[in-house]
This record gives C-alpha cells, structure tokens and sequence, in this order.
C-alpha cells in the first residue's frame, strides 16, 4: 500500500499544538473482467495508440508524446513554475505488462458485486450498500461513474499485511536543503479480505477495515513517537487516530476532522496519504473525466542509495535506472467535496489517474480553491511477488512523489527504503502477526516495554 513513513512524526509532534486529521486506511480495487482483458491483451509489444517499445523521451522531444502524460507531468516539461524538469531527463518506453489479479479475489468480485449498490444521501454525498469482497464495481458505469471508481479505488487488491520495518522519508525547499528521516509501517486489512488461507473478517476486528500503524526511527530525538489510524467497514464511520507520546509513556486520541493539516516538513495531507486518496467517501463529489493512456512507472526498481542519490535532482524525477516507462490505460477523474462538507476545505479539486488494471492512482493533480496548480504527485509503483497469488504491482512499495508548485517544497518516500527488506502476508516476521499491539490504541502502550 502507501507508506509514507515521514508523517507519523509531524503527526505526534502536532498532538500538543494542533490536532491533525490522519493517514488512511483501505484497500482498493478493480475490475475483474477490465483485468482478464488487460491480461488477455498483455502487451510485450506495441499496442494500437501507444508509444513505440525503445522510445526515449527527453527535454527536446517531449512534446511529441505529451498526449501521453497527465496534465501535472506536462507542466513540468513546459517549466512554467518552480519545480522543472530536470534537462537530462529520459523516459524510456518499454512493454506494458499487465499482472493478473488475483484469482480469490475475482471470484469474490464475480460472487458479490451483482449485491452491491449505492445509497444517495441526504447530505448529497453517496454510501455504499452490500459490499463483501473484491471490486464492488467491475465495470463502472453511469450514473455516478466517477464515484464509483474512486470507490473501486478505495477496495483495490492489496496485500492483507504489509510490513516495512524501515521507509524512508525526505522533503526538500527551495534552497536546495534536505532533511531525511525513517520509521516503520504496518498495514493490516481485518475486513472484506481475499487472500488464500486468511479469513474474510480478522477475529476480534469488529467493524474494522483496515489500520496503519507507524513508529519513528529517526532522528534519535523523534524516536518513539507512533501512531496507528483505524478505519471502518461503514464508509460514514470517520476514522480514529491516536497518537503515542513517548514523553508521556502514553496513546492519546487525535481529533481526525482537520484534513489539510500539512505534516511539518512534508508536503503531503491526510487526503492524499494512500496514493493519491485517503478522504471520506460519502463526502466526495467525483466526476469522470474521460479515459486516458499515459506513461507511468511501474515495475520499478528503486535505488538503494541515500537520496538524493539515484534521482534526477533537483525535483527529484526517476533515473533510467529505475526501469522502463509503461504505457497504461487509466479512468481520469476530479474529485471534490460536496457543498455540504466544503467549508474550510483547502483544495479546489484532485484530479486522479487511476489504472484501470489494478485500480492504483498514478498521477495526482492537486488544485487550489481559485482552481490554481497547487501540487502535482507522482506514484512509481514496484511489483512484488505475493506467496499464493503471484506478481501485484499494486503491493504497498512504492516511491510517493509530490512537488509543490506554490510553496517551492517537494517530498519523495520510498518504501522500502536503501536496501531494506519489505515484507507482505506470511514473509512478514511472526512479530507483527500481533494484532492488538499493531492495529489497536492499546496496542501503542507496548512500545517502550
């Protein structure tokens, strides 16, 4: 999933000042038949509309190919705001690979979503009814499209248990400086679950989906400070945060209402915690833009050295060495708050690019409330092999990018970080098979022992 391993320190660091809203919970997930057609068609060639195998695109000839790139990745080229690309920058294009989902999780998109539906509110938002397992809309279609993939979103495959025993975080400003740190991630699904051999509900997980939790390594002086973000099968259900403070040898509970807290020293909200999207979805108005191919990196291999080395600096942009660029179908969609649920709210709209093999965003173009380019975000995604399943490129490694244009500020977190291992379903240590320690408030109180 997402690991974005830096925040947990702004966000125990805040509990005293301000209360943060939080990271995020939730799988997502795609279509099944869009999937066994994507797999049917796999591309280890050219495909109709696409960028011939071998391209390279460079800062000379981008514009040839710029109907291939999201809108955010196109204002880098053009160099109109702060952060540019790089002059040396080369994308080269390789085969589109296409990894089958897993197959317990088709069955159970085949078995349940005939039984799903969608409740309109009367706040105007929409909920979910009849959810079990899987993707609850193999093949969105109006109305409420757009809602319905960023629901698919929401559930997409991944991994039930991932464990990153050390991610690393950086941002950098606009005087070049650079602050880097590192913590351990957990994430757990305890509803709604498909992979073989784990029950669909976790026991003694109640009406939980899913829950991150999080430690800091460094710095020496943070170390310690953790927090663990619960969220719920009832979609409505806000979700509960608490953060562990080590001063005080205890978890106190974090207000979850401030959703455009920006965690000090990154540039990353709640709502864009797990690639691209962590917010409530009964609270979203989400149009569909239109369907799209774009380049994008996935398959990655990530580097093993300190940043910034091993990226395209300053703004930080993959190497050739991370691989080879894919061209991939993705649903294109804006995302907003609706009326009722605006108040106070910091951006304008989100738009998402999302796969529509695997249902992971690939690009995020963030806009202001004057509807101004605020940040542009890009997730470069690296395929993992799950035991009884097979590849997943949608498995919680991941390089999470994003570049804000009006503060002159830039994050990257890579998980996993340098060399270190990274762990999904029954690989991980035995250790974090502890679900009351790494998925509940109790849990935190274990920590200094």
């Amino acid at each position: 999933m997402k690991l974005l391993a830096g925040l947990v320190v702004s966000l125990v660091l805040a509990l005293n000042a301000m209360p943060a809203g939080a990271q995020s919970a939730a799988a997502a997930s795609q279509s099944a038949t869009a999937s066994a057609a994507g797999n049917s068609a796999g591309a280890n060639g050219d495909t109709p509309g696409s960028i011939p195998i071998g391209t390279r695109i460079t800062a000379q000839n981008w514009q040839s190919y710029q109907s291939f790139m999201p809108d955010g990745m196109v204002a880098l080229f053009q160099g109109k705001y702060y952060w540019k690309m790089p002059a040396d920058t080369q994308i080269e294009v390789g085969p589109t690979i296409i990894h089958s989902l897993p197959a317990n999780y088709v069955a159970a998109t085949e078995k349940y979503s005939s039984q799903v539906s969608i409740v309109e509110l009367p706040s105007g938002g929409l909920n979910l009814r009849g959810y079990s397992g899987g993707a609850p809309f193999p093949n969105p279609a109006e109305p409420h499209k757009g809602w319905k993939i960023l629901t698919d979103v929401w559930y997409r495959y991944i991994p039930h248990l991932i464990v990153d025993p050390h991610g690393i975080s950086c941002g950098q400003n606009s005087l070049g400086n650079i602050n880097c740190g590192s913590n351990q991630f957990v994430g757990r699904q305890l509803s709604f679950n498909t992979d073989p051999g784990v029950p669909s509900t976790i026991p003694g997980a109640g009406d939980k989906f899913y829950t991150e939790w999080f430690m800091t390594l460094e710095p020496e002086n943070e170390r310690y400070n953790a927090s663990v973000v619960i969220s719920y099968a009832d979609l409505s259900k806000e979700q509960d945060i608490y953060a562990f403070v080590p001063s005080l040898r205890r978890a106190q509970r974090v207000a979850s209402s401030a959703r455009c807290s920006q965690y000090s020293g990154t540039d990353f909200t709640s709502d864009e915690y797990r690639y691209g999207f962590n917010a409530n979805l009964t609270q979203m108005k989400v149009d569909f833009v239109g369907d799209k191919k774009i380049l994008a990196l996935v398959d990655a291999d990530f580097p093993t050295a300190e940043y910034p080395a091993g990226y395209d600096m300053p703004l930080g942009w993959p190497l050739p060495s991370w691989g080879k660029w894919q061209v991939r179908d993705v649903s294109v969609i804006s995302v907003s708050k609706i009326p009722s649920a605006a108040s106070g709210y910091c951006y304008g709209k989100r738009v998402m690019y999302v796969d529509k093999a695997t249902s992971a965003t690939l690009w995020l173009d963030l806009y202001d409330m004057q509807m101004n380019y605020w940040k542009f975000g890009g997730f470069f995604l690296k395929t993992l092999e799950v035991p009884g399943v097979g590849p997943v490129t949608s498995s919680g490694a991941a390089v999470e990018a994003m570049w804000d244009m009006q503060n002159k500020h830039s994050s990257i977190f890579t998980d996993p970080g340098l060399s270190n291992p990274f762990y999904v379903n029954e690989l991980a240590p035995k250790e974090y098979n502890d679900v009351t320690r790494y998925s509940t408030a109790s849990g935190l109180s274990q920590i200094m022992q």
